[in-house]
């Protein structure tokens, strides 16, 4: 199985380019969606350590927004609690997917939280300002206050280019990017097969 790694700053496109690999995908934004949604547990975690914010069920983002906005260090109290959940699920959907041909790890802090392993593959996305800046204002409960905070939170974005195996411009259509990545994939592919003798 060969493990790629979706890296890149918020709002380059990490996710749309994940999905157009045609593989298994781990999104760990999505993971914690579904924790704020399901997971009570947490949701008590959170209402004790930040009760001045966390106060209904299912967690609401606004609510998260308005936590990590108010305090940088709030960020750090969600991740202690959130992130360990999110690492238990993508052991889970690595376990569950070890048969596939590939898996996809969209995760924002992949390398900052060390979840990538030597033999990962790290593909980089690069995006023009504008373009990302346009994404993000198309999100709903948009907060450039969020937005810088979780930036902090990642790698200096040259050093994690410096990383990556492979850099993915993600400045062009649906269709040209599908051509891209389908290089990019086969490239991967022929690679690895390459090295088993």
């Amino acid at each position: 199985m060969i493990r790629i790694g979706i890296i890149g700053s918020i709002g380059s496109g990490k996710s749309f380019i994940s999905m157009l690999f045609g593989h298994p995908v781990f999104n760990a934004d999505y993971e914690v969606k579904l924790i704020y949604k399901k997971n009570k547990k947490c949701f008590n975690k959170l209402r004790r350590k930040l009760p001045k914010f966390i106060k209904t069920f299912p967690i609401r983002k606004r609510e998260i927004i308005s936590a990590v906005s108010s305090n940088k260090k709030n960020l750090k109290i969600i991740s202690s609690i959130v992130h360990p959940l999110v690492r238990k699920e993508m052991k889970s959907f690595i376990m569950k997917n070890k048969k596939s041909e590939m898996i996809i790890l969209d995760i924002p802090l992949l390398i900052e939280n060390k979840l990538n392993k030597k033999n990962d593959i790290i593909i980089f996305i690069n995006s023009k300002k504008s373009k990302v800046i346009g994404r993000l204002k198309k999100r709903r409960n948009f907060s450039e206050k969020l937005i810088r905070s979780l930036k902090e939170n990642q790698l200096i974005i040259s050093k994690k280019k410096k990383l990556a195996d492979y850099v993915i411009n993600n400045n062009f259509s649906a269709h040209i990017m599908k051509k891209k990545v389908k290089l990019i994939k086969e490239k991967i592919l022929n690679e690895r097969n390459n090295s088993r003798y």
